[in-house]
């Protein structure tokens, strides 16, 4: 039985929205502000994290960014404003999907099922060889990567993501060809992800400056890491 944290503050909402996923065969547990949703998470572990954006105490993106330092759990925000540059920082800030109140239970319920299934089938098999070019030392069996000696922290999407690209160095990776091997998405559905995922990696490698990193955008094709020296 899939285990899900709904983060929402309206009474009435959280308990719908508690009735429609027991309803469905899911465990819920319910957070009524930030705060709460976040010690709930550390906790207990969820499955999948049903999240308003509209909280006290420390709203949704801020919820979603600390999720996102320590967790790679499927995300679904939950927000009452439908404009364009709500869905784009959602993405940006690592949500999984998006869905804009009113919504249909039916909709909902799809959602959700639709990220479970991507997230249990997501387990990547990688290869155990350590990969190290003098800047990255990745090993895959510890889960480690440190970047000229220091220890970076990443999500399990990140390392497979930083994982595909210093894998094919030299190669140019489709947006697919990412969304296929670091997330299981072969439908393609969801590069934008893809996007946001590359800005958070370099940031928490210390190549925010895309002149200076080692992870190139090739415009119109997708991405290459080029090893020290230019070497393919």
């Amino acid at each position: 039985m899939s285990r899900l944290l709904v983060v929402e503050d309206d009474p009435d909402i959280a308990l719908a929205l508690r009735l429609l996923f027991s309803r469905a065969g899911y465990e819920v547990a319910h957070a009524g502000d930030g705060r709460a949703g976040l010690k709930e998470a550390y906790a207990e572990h969820p499955d999948l994290v049903v999240l308003d954006v509209g909280l006290p105490e420390m709203d949704g993106w801020q919820v979603l960014e600390r999720l996102r330092d320590v967790s790679d759990v499927p995300v679904l925000v939950l927000t009452a404003h439908g404009q364009e540059a709500e869905k784009v920082r959602g993405l940006r800030g690592g949500a999984d999907d998006y869905l804009t109140k009113p919504f249909a239970n039916n909709e909902l319920l799809a959602r959700v099922e639709a990220l479970l299934r991507r997230s249990s089938s997501g387990q990547n098999s990688w290869a155990s060889q350590v990969y190290d070019d003098g800047l990255v030392h990745l090993d895959p069996t510890k889960r480690r990567v440190y970047v000229k000696g220091d220890e970076k922290r990443l999500t399990p999407t990140e390392f497979r993501l930083l994982n595909a690209l210093v894998r094919h160095a030299g190669a140019v990776l489709s947006p697919n060809q990412l969304l296929t091997q670091a997330w299981d998405d072969p439908t393609g559905i969801g590069q934008e992800r893809v996007k946001f995922a590359v800005l958070r990696l370099r940031r928490k490698l210390g190549w925010s400056d895309p002149d200076d990193s080692p992870i190139e955008s090739v415009r119109g094709f997708g991405y290459r890491y080029r090893r020290p020296g230019g070497e393919a």
